[in-house]
């Protein structure tokens, strides 16, 4: 696998953006030069995240999710 991590990315399985093969490796995000930790799908292109509005669920069970926009800066965590 390469080190360059993808444009856009999502933690959820059922997602078209998801990656199993990424998913594996400790993957942090930092948001307008923060680091954020509850982060559950990125775009470095278009610049935003969509983090978990707290303990919400949507109606199909998953997270609700708000988006924010800002400078998007993935990396990995750990070599490997």
């Amino acid at each position: 696998m390469s080190e360059a991590l993808p444009d856009r990315l999502s933690i959820d399985p059922d997602s078209d953006y998801y990656d199993p093969m990424v998913d594996r490796r400790d993957i942090g995000v930092r948001f307008n030069g923060e680091e954020k930790t509850n982060v559950e799908e990125y775009c470095v292109s278009e610049g935003w995240i969509k983090v978990a509005a707290g303990k919400t669920l949507n109606r199909r069970g998953k997270p609700l999710t708000i988006k924010l926009n800002g400078a998007v800066e993935p990396y990995f965590k750990t070599a490997g």
